[in-house]
């Protein structure tokens, strides 16, 4: 074969001898069923960043970075997703490309964050029984095992989401991807006011946050003599039960999302000539393909920016609610709500109306744009202490959100090559993930940073807010710099390279 003919093959489906059969059209419904996975991501994200953080930071006492950094490690392993999407190209299981990595990692990491919870309250009784965080041996062997047990989370997270994104490459032609990322991105939203929703009604058995005067619970929590804190017998048992409920509807819901989808509508054998040859791309040589690319430089930049600067509020925006706002644990993961009912409006409409009328490079900058204003917002309604403004905010931020991550997201689909779905996914999920670590961390030590600079919290989280207004304008300038055609046709002369290489 030579290079002419690799370049048609990648141009254009290939026709798989192995299954010639026609796939039927995807229905509404088979997409909504696809994204119940996507709805039990979004209440593992309220578990894990809607209520971990909040109970870990406002309610026991841990600082707050401490607590970013143990989430954040879920988020630092995602260079596996590189592989997991190589792997599910090449590397079946029981005959399936996509469906029994997802199934596999939901087990996974549905286990994992129940055991982080367990760790949690190891490290609660240790702060009860010092009267305050303090460092020591058995400090360090708790926060070291909760950081483990987040690591085993994202490694099977990364195991599970890459491989469904691809699938979502795999059922899914140029002309309806955008309405297919809208419908199931909007599961996502879907599954986060659930999480939301059903999270503030089984913690309203927690009492509001108790302040309690001149104490020593958290020392990074002190915002200038109060601490807000709450016992830990009565944190326990209904948190407790939540991690246990929660988990198992959400592999309920992954099972029923995937199966059966990919035996009856992917067109995976028919696109991909990696699956055919198990040595056609290594996980080397994909890497080779990923980084020669400028466009593939300049959008994996865009992406690191963009998420950085909408995901460090992550770990700080409950606990800014318990402190400056004065609401108690169940108020501020219904903030979730809020946020992913504006997401789910954003979502659920830009694919079908913006999307058409600005493109997806255009609807992505717009979103920017609008996100950038939410955070000055959000700065202003802490100036006011009223809860019902910062949720109003908080459900605009939603929405400019929902506009960015359809946007985005739909030219990341763009930016992804049929014949390596599995490959480009994996790198675009890395950039995503490090950069929402590298948020979550962030927005904890900025915080930490400004409860030393400004005397008032509003000011300490503001300097969180305000960076991430600026990241955003950032992001805009980088987004104008993609080129998709340009993007398209140098990668596909770079897997003909690479290929060839491989052939020689």
């Amino acid at each position: 074969m030579n290079s002419g003919d690799l370049s048609e093959n990648l141009a254009y489906p290939v026709v798989d001898s192995i299954d010639s059969r026609e796939k039927p059209p995807l229905k509404l419904l088979t997409i909504m069923r696809l994204g119940l996975f996507q709805m039990g991501l979004g209440m593992m994200a309220i578990l894990t960043l809607g209520i971990l953080n909040r109970v870990m930071i406002g309610e026991l006492g841990i600082p707050a970075l401490v607590t970013a950094g143990a989430i954040a490690m879920h988020q630092f392993v995602a260079p596996a997703r590189v592989w997991f999407g190589q792997m599910s190209d090449v590397r079946p299981i029981a005959g399936k490309h996509r469906t029994n990595y997802i199934l596999l990692g939901a087990i996974g990491f549905t286990t994992a964050v129940f055991l982080a919870v367990q760790v949690m309250w190891k490290l609660g009784e240790l702060i009860q029984r010092n009267g305050g965080w303090q460092w020591s041996g058995e400090t360090y062997l708790w926060t070291g095992l909760l950081a483990l047990v987040f690591v085993l989370y994202g490694v099977a997270l990364s195991s599970s989401s890459t491989p469904y994104a691809a699938l979502l490459v795999d059922i899914s032609e140029e002309h309806n991807r955008s309405k297919v990322v809208g419908i199931v991105w909007s599961m996502l939203m879907v599954g986060i006011v659930i999480g939301g929703i059903t999270g503030g009604i089984l913690l309203k058995s927690i009492a509001d946050p108790a302040i309690v005067t001149g104490g020593n619970i958290g020392a990074l929590l002190i915002t200038g003599k109060e601490v807000l804190t709450t016992p830990l017998e009565s944190l326990q048992a209904p948190i407790n039960s939540l991690f246990i409920i929660m988990p198992m509807v959400v592999f309920g819901l992954a099972f029923v999302a995937t199966w059966g989808i990919e035996d009856k509508y992917s067109h995976f054998s028919n696109r991909s000539i990696s699956s055919s040859r198990d040595d056609s791309i290594t996980l080397g040589k994909a890497l080779k393909v990923l980084t020669s690319s400028r466009q593939t430089g300049i959008f994996f930049t865009f992406l690191l920016v963009m998420t950085i600067s909408l995901f460090m509020q992550e770990a700080v925006l409950e606990p800014y609610g318990g402190e400056v706002f004065q609401m108690p644990i169940a108020a501020t993961t219904q903030l979730n709500a809020f946020w992913g009912m504006g997401t789910l409006l954003g979502v659920s409409t830009t694919g079908f109306l913006i999307v058409p009328r600005l493109g997806k490079q255009n609807t992505a900058k717009l979103g920017c744009a609008l996100v950038s204003l939410s955070f000055v917002l959000i700065i202003v309604a802490g100036f006011t202490q009223s809860a019902a403004l910062l949720q109003t905010v908080v459900f605009l931020f939603g929405l400019a959100a929902g506009i960015t991550t359809t946007g985005a997201i739909s030219l990341m689909l763009d930016l992804t090559i049929a014949a390596t779905a599995g490959t480009f996914i994996g790198a675009w999920g890395l950039a995503q993930s490090m950069a929402r670590a590298i948020a979550t961390v962030s927005g904890g030590a900025v915080l930490d940073l400004g409860r030393l600079i400004f005397p008032s919290p509003v000011l300490a989280y503001g300097l969180v807010f305000g960076l991430q207004a600026v990241g955003m304008v950032v992001a805009i300038a980088l987004l104008s710099r993609v080129n998709v055609q340009e993007f398209k046709d140098s990668t596909t002369k770079n897997i003909t390279t690479v290929l060839q290489e491989s052939l020689d």
